[in-house]
């Protein structure tokens, strides 16, 4: 990290969002790879969803770990049944009944020439079967002395039979480290003999929100105040990233107070300030944390969030200082904050889902800036020109790109990202677009 001085001025010369983000994520996957063991807990796989894998996961058990029956029928041997149609039925003597979880049919003697045994889905397949004949192929069986079952149609040799470790064999490489575990990750872990998973500890992140304008949602207004909603974003976006939040700071522009905060803040792995980074008399955060010498304050070409910091604070925890205004606050996160908590927890692909869209409506973009519109997804066809097929797109906000309209935020189903030579996105235009939820 920079150990001189950090210098931010009106005229600073704009720095790539890409490099921006690179040295952010260099700085955060270091500090992953640091005391690794401190950051990984074990957790039943009924807490796991939702969790980053700290260590990849072989299957312990094969899957299916016996063979067993695909269907409800009769476990025969191919053979006595291979010639069996429905005008010359092939009659079997029914000598055992198998059910899923029952363990007789490991123990049953195997079957011999002209027998069979009833068998149910999941059930393990006797020795000396080689084929399940399906209830529907049969009589469904008889009762009695004889207790016979009448075989109807015969199956290809080995039908129905799901073969132990077909699926899984005992050492197969499962889930990888930095697998972000859902449902089905849970799943395949239990189907292969886990009952508990390694995890990345989530990070603990604190949330600080400056401005002395700021008031508690829903309290009265007082002339100059507005209602603090860049905390509550952060927050629930801190979260949406699969970490904790450990404190929400709502910080008026009095570097005293600020400095106090820093002096007796609650330990965290890392810090996200929104508000007071640019060059205004009352930002307190590049004035406090400016002086550290360890924070950057730079510009990147972006519309909105140009001016960003990052970097540690005194005990080095890793900072990000985001503009103020809510959808730059928005974007800020999105392009450079949740990328590098994912990073601090090990995940593999820490990139939003890109989907390739059609602009509905056209709208202006600031040469040599990249530009992230908040847009909703429209039926093709809507606005004045967006008759391509697949998904339209139109901006969220009647402003556009304005930072301050947060009120446009809600209607946002991502951020339409054009590029910096780009200065008129045209309506039929092809635009790429960052999904979120």
């Amino acid at each position: 990290m920079p150990s001189t001085r950090a210098a931010f001025h009106e005229t600073a010369t704009l720095i790539p969002v890409a490099q921006h983000l690179e040295r952010v994520l260099a700085a955060v996957r270091a500090d992953a790879g640091a005391q690794p063991a401190a950051r990984i807990e074990t957790v039943r796989l009924a807490d796991a969803a939702g969790r980053v894998l700290a260590a990849s996961v072989d299957a312990v058990v094969a899957s299916p770990p016996f063979d067993n029956s695909a269907m409800d029928g009769f476990a025969v041997r191919w053979a006595d049944v291979a010639s069996a149609t429905r005008e010359a039925p092939v009659a079997l003597r029914v000598v055992a009944d198998h059910a899923a979880g029952s363990p007789d049919a490991h123990d049953a003697p195997p079957l011999g020439q002209g027998e069979a045994a009833r068998i149910m889905t999941g059930a393990p397949v006797p020795a000396g079967a080689d084929t399940v004949v399906p209830v529907e192929r049969t009589d469904g069986g008889t009762t009695g002395p004889e207790h016979l079952v009448q075989v109807f149609d015969a199956p290809d040799l080995g039908r129905h039979i799901r073969r132990a470790g077909e699926d899984l064999e005992i050492g197969d490489r499962l889930l990888d480290a930095g697998t972000l575990l859902g449902p089905r990750q849970v799943a395949a872990a239990a189907t292969a003999g886990h009952g508990t998973l390694e995890v990345v500890r989530r990070p603990r992140v604190s949330v600080v929100a400056t401005g002395s304008e700021l008031t508690e949602p829903g309290e009265a207004l007082h002339p100059g105040r507005i209602p603090d909603s860049n905390s509550l974003l952060l927050a629930s976006l801190v979260r949406e990233a699969g970490c904790d939040v450990v404190e929400v700071v709502r910080m008026p522009d009095d570097e005293a107070r600020l400095l106090a905060w820093l002096a007796e803040r609650e330990p965290a792995d890392a810090v996200v300030f929104t508000g007071g980074v640019s060059v205004g008399a009352y930002d307190i955060v590049r004035r406090v944390l400016a002086g550290l010498g360890t924070v950057d304050f730079v510009r990147v070409a972006m519309q909105p969030g140009s001016p960003q910091a990052f970097g540690r604070l005194a005990d080095g925890t890793p900072v990000f200082g985001l503009p103020g205004n809510p959808v730059a606050v928005a974007v800020s996160f999105e392009v450079f904050v949740r990328p590098a908590l994912l990073a601090l927890q090990g995940r593999r692909d820490v990139q939003r889902r890109r989907v390739r869209a059609t602009a509905a409506l056209g709208w202006d973009s600031p040469a040599g800036r990249l530009q992230l519109m908040p847009v909703a997804f429209v039926e093709p066809g809507e606005g004045d020109g967006g008759d391509a097929e697949g998904d339209a797109v139109r901006p969220a906000t009647r402003g556009g790109t304005g930072s301050h309209l947060s009120g446009g935020l809600a209607a946002a189903s991502g951020f339409a990202i054009v590029p910096e030579h780009v200065s008129r996105v045209e309506a039929g235009d092809p635009v790429d677009v960052l999904v979120t939820p």
